[in-house]
């Protein structure tokens, strides 16, 4: 797929937003993507997973991860499509952990996926929760890095589309100092 693409998929589904919102990491940004827009169309879910997949087909992951809640469809089509197992992290008590009797093995070759990454703490919580199993992560894939490069998760990074989209902090936002609401679309409180 190329970027375009992509780029054209989140635009036909309403997936990208323009407003004033509170990212995940705590960040204000004028544009949020909703991943769920474009992954409520298992057709669009299941191109876009295939093509990120195909880009760690030669890891040969034994286990796809992702930290819940954007990160699950990602996390079962991107396994799908390399025939491999999908598991979910969740918070428990403010901490990202392995519940629902998922279980990994020091032998286990782990893909770490996303649907978007910007700061990149939830991946790297999933991550440490990984390690904390003995397991391998064999590398980290998201949909859309939002990143602007500015991340090191120790194994390599592949997305399938780069965004260069402004995030403040809420102290320097413009927005906040134009007064303009601020939404909190993400997963995370």
């Amino acid at each position: 797929m190329t970027e375009k693409e992509i780029l054209n998929i989140f635009k036909e589904t309403g997936a990208i937003l323009q407003g004033h919102f509170k990212l995940s990491s705590g960040l204000h940004s004028s544009q949020y993507l909703q991943c769920a827009r474009v992954l409520q169309y298992p057709e669009h879910a299941e191109k876009l997973c295939r093509a990120l997949a195909d880009k760690f087909k030669n890891n040969k992951p034994d286990v796809v991860i992702a930290p819940a809640l954007g990160g699950i469809v990602v996390s079962c089509e991107v396994a799908r499509a390399l025939g491999a197992k999908s598991l979910f992290t969740e918070r428990k008590d403010g901490k990202m952990v392995l519940r629902r009797g998922f279980e990994l093995t020091p032998k286990d070759k782990v893909l770490v996926v996303e649907d978007v990454i910007t700061t990149g703490l939830s991946t790297k919580e999933v991550i440490e929760v990984v390690k904390s199993f003995d397991s391998n992560v064999v590398g980290v894939g998201s949909l859309i890095d939002r990143s602007k490069g500015d991340i090191d998760f120790g194994v390599r990074f592949e997305s399938l589309l780069k965004l260069d989209v402004p995030t403040f902090k809420p102290e320097t936002c413009l927005l906040c100092k134009d007064k303009i609401p601020v939404t909190k679309p993400g997963s995370r409180k």
